[in-house]
């Protein structure tokens, strides 16, 4: 069992960063390929990026390359997402998640936990 925890959301102009982290409870965190997703009002949950067990391997979707960047920390048991250049269309809830799959594996099925989640609003 794997309870995550995010936290770093908020309000940013476009333009902007913000750094959000996922923690995670457990001994086996090392063990889970992480994902971050996010979901937007009158939208499905749509993948953002994930990061492999040892950090060797990324994946990222096509709308956030070059601007976002997943890291790990697995003596912390964190993840984080780091959020640059920030537009508008990035506003939503972002969600951590944990699963076996490998980091290009993008439907939210695969991942077997989720945090909460956290709001992150872009202003124009």
């Amino acid at each position: 069992q794997v309870q995550l925890v995010e936290s770093g959301g908020g309000l940013v102009q476009a333009g902007g960063s913000l750094r959000l982290s996922c923690a995670a409870s457990g001994r086996t965190f090392s063990s889970y390929t992480m994902g971050w997703f996010r979901q937007a009002p009158g939208k499905e949950r749509e993948f953002v990026a994930a990061i492999s067990r040892s950090a060797f391997s990324t994946y990222y979707v096509d709308s956030v390359k070059g601007r976002f960047t997943i890291s790990r920390d697995n003596a912390k048991n964190t993840v984080y997402l780091q959020m640059n250049s920030m537009k508008p269309e990035d506003t939503a809830v972002y969600y951590c998640a944990a699963g076996n799959a490998g980091v290009r594996a993008i439907v939210p099925h695969v991942y077997d936990y989720w945090g909460q989640g956290t709001q992150v609003t872009v202003s124009s």
